[in-house]
């Protein structure tokens, strides 16, 4: 399984048919409610533009609405959908709709709307709350395994320099102070306090030192590709594993989307596929390219990035 550690674009939309079917229950059941849920909001040319309809324009011009407030948004979308329903009938009056490139693109266009229909509908089926149980459960025993070393630094730019510091504190010098009078780091002002991290968030360099020191113990000078680091380990713990319902939706994003990939790989090998562009053998998919990208933590390889304490 995929490795997870904690640290968005699914949410294909409804299609038309299955609105259209749930629009046929409704009626069936409540003609008047069912009218009301999707007013007409215009009409253009006698054709009429319904609530749904700017439902669904909302979602996909979404990036573009992001910073205008509902009222504003809804005018926008409104008066999109006006002059969509007036181009579009210019364009069926220009014939456009039987050129050979609009069928080309109205069929990518189907297809592409019925996999993302079949894809969301997969992966809001895996989703369950054992399933993502199970991916947390798994996930936070890794995480629960893994340490994390609290400690500070103090970045200079020769050997001699470290040395130097080394000394002024085998006699008693404060850390903390130091690394704020003769550090490099952005972070020297807070006493080089990096915070806790673990040892994929530094250079190899660093964490091999700060792991191997015992707390309370300062190091040997550490070069690395940002200089010269003396360091001094405060704290060693074993991380702890944030709770369910912080990660929940990081999980039902991990989970849906596994259950797509696999989906997908499933019917591509009961698939008869000819690549015609290129030999046989080049043309098998790489499974591993089908595989969903786990959350993760930012890792920034920089001993000057602080973690966050905790």
């Amino acid at each position: 399984m995929t490795a997870l550690t904690f640290d968005k674009k699914l949410g294909p939309r409804l299609g038309l048919a299955g609105a259209a079917v749930a629009g046929c229950l409704l009626l069936a059941g409540a003609p008047v409610r069912a009218q009301d849920a999707n007013p007409v909001l215009a009409k253009v040319n006698g054709v009429e533009i319904r609530q749904n309809d700017v439902t669904m324009a909302e979602e996909e011009l979404a990036p573009n609405l992001a910073q205008m407030d509902p009222a504003t948004k809804r005018e926008n979308v409104l008066a999109f959908l006006i002059d969509m329903k007036i181009v579009a009938k210019a364009a069926e009056d220009k014939k456009i709709a039987e050129r050979a490139d609009f069928k080309s693109r109205l069929d990518f266009a189907r297809n592409r709307i019925l996999m993302d229909q079949l894809l969301a509908a997969e992966g809001k089926a895996a989703a369950t709350d054992e399933a993502m149980k199970k991916v947390y459960e798994e996930a936070a025993k890794q995480i629960s395994s893994d340490q994390e070393v609290h400690a500070r630094h103090i970045l200079l730019e020769t050997e001699d320099e470290a040395k130097a510091v080394i000394e002024e504190l085998k006699k008693g010098a404060d850390f903390a102070e130091l690394a704020k009078k003769k550090s490099k780091d952005p972070g020297a002002s807070d006493g080089g306090d990096l915070g806790f991290f673990t040892k994929d968030q530094m250079v190899p360099e660093f964490s091999a030192a700060a792991f191997a020191l015992e707390p309370g113990k300062i190091s040997e000078p550490v070069k690395s590709q940002f200089g010269w680091h003396v360091i001094k380990v405060e704290e060693k713990r074993n991380r702890k594993a944030p709770e369910f319902d912080q990660v929940k939706g990081q999980i039902e994003t991990y989970v849906s989307r596994k259950a797509q990939a696999d989906y997908v790989t499933k019917l591509r090998q009961a698939a008869k596929v000819e690549r015609l562009d290129q030999p046989a053998d080049a043309a098998k998919p790489d499974a591993a390219k089908s595989e969903p990208a786990a959350p993760a933590d930012a890792k920034d390889a920089k001993p000057a990035d602080k973690p966050a304490k905790k």
